[in-house]
Parts: structure tokens; C-alpha cells; sequence
């Protein structure tokens, strides 16, 4: 690890020790593990970022025009699962 000498204010250093005692680590610790926040929320993808993602997907249609896929899916993928197990019966 490298020593570094930080300036806190008179209420930084306040809050900090008493989260210090709070979480029972020592000051140094709660300053690492808000580098290693700050860092992570560098890597992750913004908010706005997931939006656009999410939206550029589009939308489902279903191929045969059925409507209400959000409400029966469970039916219609029992419906699917069927099928395959008839197919792999043909394989046997």
C-alpha cells in the first residue's frame, strides 16, 4: 500500500471517524472503500446509457399476431416445450 496524507474539513473528519467507529474499520478503510465506489460507478453504465440501451432493443411481436403473449406466456411456452419433446421423440 502507498501512505498518502489527506486535508479533511473540521466536519469531514467528524463524520468519518464516527462512521469509522460505526462500521468498527479504521478511518483508512472507509477512505479505500470509497475510492474502490468511485471507481465502480466509473466502470458501470450510466443510467441514461441503460435507457438507451433498453430502447433500442424495440419491441416484441409475436410472428403469428397473437396479442396477449405478456399475459399467457406461460401457456405458450408450455405449448413450445411440447413441441420439442414431440421432436425429440421422432429423433429416438
Amino acid at each position: 500500500m502507498i501512505r498518502t496524507q489527506i486535508q479533511l474539513t473540521e466536519e469531514q473528519h467528524k463524520f468519518l471517524k464516527e462512521k469509522a467507529a460505526e462500521y468498527n474499520v479504521s478511518m483508512a478503510e472507509l477512505v479505500r472503500r470509497g475510492v474502490d465506489l468511485l471507481a465502480e460507478q466509473e466502470t458501470k453504465p450510466s443510467r441514461e446509457e441503460l435507457k438507451r440501451r433498453a430502447l433500442s432493443i424495440g419491441s416484441y411481436e409475436d410472428i403469428e399476431g397473437a396479442t396477449d403473449v405478456s399475459v399467457n406466456h406461460d401457456k405458450y411456452l408450455a405449448e413450445i416445450y411440447a413441441q420439442v419433446g414431440e421432436n425429440d421423440q421422432d429423433i429416438g
